[in-house]
Protein backbone atom coordinates (compact mmCIF):
# COMPACT_ATOMS: atom_id res chain seq x y z
CA UNK A 1 0.00 0.00 0.00
CA UNK A 2 1.27 3.38 -1.00
CA UNK A 3 1.13 5.93 2.14
CA UNK A 4 -1.25 7.70 3.71
CA UNK A 5 -3.21 10.84 5.63
CA UNK A 6 -5.03 10.78 8.44
CA UNK A 7 -7.36 13.83 8.39
CA UNK A 8 -8.10 15.86 11.47
CA UNK A 9 -11.39 13.61 11.91
CA UNK A 10 -9.22 10.52 11.89
CA UNK A 11 -6.69 11.61 14.63
CA UNK A 12 -9.05 12.57 16.81
CA UNK A 13 -10.95 9.22 16.71
CA UNK A 14 -7.44 7.81 17.25
CA UNK A 15 -6.45 10.35 20.23
CA UNK A 16 -9.62 9.61 22.12
CA UNK A 17 -8.80 6.18 21.75
CA UNK A 18 -11.77 4.90 19.81
CA UNK A 19 -10.98 0.95 19.60
CA UNK A 20 -12.54 1.36 16.06
CA UNK A 21 -9.67 3.31 14.71
CA UNK A 22 -7.24 3.49 17.43
CA UNK A 23 -5.67 -0.38 16.77
CA UNK A 24 -5.62 0.45 12.59
CA UNK A 25 -3.83 3.73 13.21
CA UNK A 26 -1.43 2.56 15.33
CA UNK A 27 -0.82 -0.07 12.94
CA UNK A 28 0.12 2.06 10.11
CA UNK A 29 1.64 4.33 12.45
CA UNK A 30 4.49 1.89 13.55
CA UNK A 31 4.61 0.60 9.63
CA UNK A 32 5.26 4.19 8.66
CA UNK A 33 2.99 4.60 6.21
CA UNK A 34 1.44 7.35 7.79
CA UNK A 35 2.32 11.33 6.50
CA UNK A 36 0.61 14.16 7.72
CA UNK A 37 0.42 18.11 6.79
CA UNK A 38 1.04 20.77 9.40
CA UNK A 39 -2.38 22.23 8.97
CA UNK A 40 -3.95 19.03 10.23
CA UNK A 41 -2.17 19.53 13.39
CA UNK A 42 -2.62 22.45 13.33
CA UNK A 43 -6.36 22.41 13.60
CA UNK A 44 -5.35 19.33 16.97
CA UNK A 45 -3.46 21.84 18.41
CA UNK A 46 -6.37 23.99 18.66
CA UNK A 47 -8.61 21.91 19.95
CA UNK A 48 -6.42 20.67 22.69
CA UNK A 49 -7.38 19.91 25.88
CA UNK A 50 -4.29 20.71 28.18
CA UNK A 51 -0.31 20.61 28.30
CA UNK A 52 -0.52 16.46 27.95
CA UNK A 53 -2.73 16.54 24.36
CA UNK A 54 -0.69 19.19 23.32
CA UNK A 55 3.20 17.19 24.02
CA UNK A 56 0.95 13.84 22.23
CA UNK A 57 0.40 15.80 19.09
CA UNK A 58 3.81 17.35 18.80
CA UNK A 59 5.20 14.00 19.62
CA UNK A 60 2.98 13.21 16.49
CA UNK A 61 4.91 16.23 14.19
CA UNK A 62 7.69 15.02 15.10
CA UNK A 63 7.61 11.26 14.25
CA UNK A 64 6.02 11.28 11.07
CA UNK A 65 6.95 12.90 7.71
CA UNK A 66 5.24 15.72 6.56
CA UNK A 67 3.96 16.79 3.15
CA UNK A 68 4.07 20.30 3.68
CA UNK A 69 6.33 22.34 1.35
CA UNK A 70 6.73 26.03 0.07
CA UNK A 71 3.44 27.14 -2.45
CA UNK A 72 1.38 24.27 -1.32
CA UNK A 73 -1.41 26.52 0.03
CA UNK A 74 -1.29 28.42 -2.94
CA UNK A 75 -1.35 25.26 -5.69
CA UNK A 76 -4.45 23.91 -3.05
CA UNK A 77 -6.51 27.69 -3.45
CA UNK A 78 -5.44 27.93 -7.23
CA UNK A 79 -7.46 23.76 -7.30
CA UNK A 80 -10.10 24.70 -5.17
CA UNK A 81 -11.11 28.10 -6.88
CA UNK A 82 -10.34 25.51 -10.43
CA UNK A 83 -12.85 22.58 -8.93
CA UNK A 84 -14.92 25.39 -7.43
CA UNK A 85 -14.97 23.62 -4.25
CA UNK A 86 -15.75 26.30 -1.84
CA UNK A 87 -19.57 25.77 -3.61
CA UNK A 88 -19.41 22.16 -2.03
CA UNK A 89 -18.68 23.10 1.36
CA UNK A 90 -14.93 22.02 0.97
CA UNK A 91 -12.48 25.29 2.82
CA UNK A 92 -9.12 26.27 2.09
CA UNK A 93 -7.80 23.10 5.04
CA UNK A 94 -9.55 20.40 3.04
CA UNK A 95 -8.08 21.36 -0.48
CA UNK A 96 -4.90 21.83 1.09
CA UNK A 97 -5.83 18.27 2.17
CA UNK A 98 -7.14 17.32 -0.81
CA UNK A 99 -3.99 18.80 -3.26
CA UNK A 100 -1.22 17.06 -0.72
CA UNK A 101 -2.61 13.72 -1.26
CA UNK A 102 -3.75 13.75 -5.11
CA UNK A 103 -0.31 15.37 -5.50
CA UNK A 104 2.20 13.19 -3.44
CA UNK A 105 -0.31 10.01 -5.03
CA UNK A 106 -1.18 8.72 -1.49
CA UNK A 107 -4.31 8.05 0.33
CA UNK A 108 -6.47 9.98 2.63
CA UNK A 109 -8.97 8.35 5.33
CA UNK A 110 -11.12 11.01 6.08
CA UNK A 111 -14.43 10.75 7.80
CA UNK A 112 -15.69 14.11 6.27
CA UNK A 113 -18.34 13.04 3.32
CA UNK A 114 -17.96 16.16 1.52
CA UNK A 115 -14.36 15.66 1.45
CA UNK A 116 -15.02 11.93 0.74
CA UNK A 117 -17.57 12.63 -2.17
CA UNK A 118 -14.83 15.17 -4.32
CA UNK A 119 -11.81 13.84 -4.07
CA UNK A 120 -12.00 10.32 -5.74
CA UNK A 121 -12.29 6.88 -4.88
CA UNK A 122 -8.90 6.13 -5.94
CA UNK A 123 -7.71 8.43 -3.44
CA UNK A 124 -9.65 7.29 -0.67
CA UNK A 125 -8.60 4.48 1.95
CA UNK A 126 -10.76 2.13 3.61
CA UNK A 127 -10.37 -0.67 5.94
Amino acid sequence: MKGLVFDTSVWIEYLKGNPSYFFNCQELLEEGKVCGIALIFAELLQGAKGKREIGVILDLVNSIPLLDEPQLIIEASIMSNRLNLINHGVGLIDAVIIHSVKKNDILLWTLDNKVRKVIGYEFLFNL
